[in-house]
């Protein structure tokens, strides 16, 4: 059963401090390949080589993911002017390959701690969000939404995290789980 206008896109927000924020917007993109609708990611604040990227290299006719951060982890208290151009840079990519025609869903990864770190004003995340084709679904994802972007979104999806091996005992991120 379907419903509501098939052409129509909208806006998701995955926020809160539960894991799966982007494995929730990578099933999307897996299942808009599953349409034939290819999926854009570009993953603010992320430089190491995550497994979806790695993948995405055999799957390049539906998901192209580009990174726009470094190898280590980006602190909120040591951010950088090349920190803040990585991340403009990355905005005004995103909005190009939203604008392209080629992606039918978009996904601004991590979007919303990159704002809330300083890296990007959350004005200029909106500014990109109003030029959104009315075809193209968009996804922001990451902890810490600034409260613009909960106005904005058209299905908001918050993680709550009730109990997590990292909190609890340490674990690290471990590669082909977390990472």
């Amino acid at each position: 059963m379907s419903g509501g206008t098939a052409d129509k896109g909208y806006i998701h927000l995955y926020t809160g401090n539960g894991k799966g924020k982007t494995t929730a917007a990578l099933g999307l993109a897996l299942r808009a390949a599953g349409w034939g609708h290819a999926t854009f990611v570009g993953q603010f604040m992320k430089g190491v080589e995550y497994g979806e990227y790695r993948k995405s290299l055999d799957l390049s006719d539906w998901l192209t993911i580009e990174r726009f951060g470094e190898d280590n982890m980006q602190h909120p208290a040591h951010v950088r002017p090349e920190d803040r151009r990585r991340a403009l840079d990355g905005l005004e990519r995103t909005r190009r390959a939203m604008l392209s025609g080629r992606y039918r869903v978009v996904v601004f990864d991590e979007i919303c701690v990159t704002c809330a770190y300083g890296l990007l004003p959350v004005k200029a995340v909106l500014d990109v969000l109003a030029q959104k084709p009315e075809h193209v679904e968009v996804v922001l994802t990451g902890r810490d939404a600034p409260q613009e972007f909960y106005a904005v979104a058209d299905l908001i999806t918050e993680m709550k995290e009730i109990k997590h091996y990292y909190s609890d005992k340490g674990i690290l991120s471990r590669i082909g789980i977390d990472r």
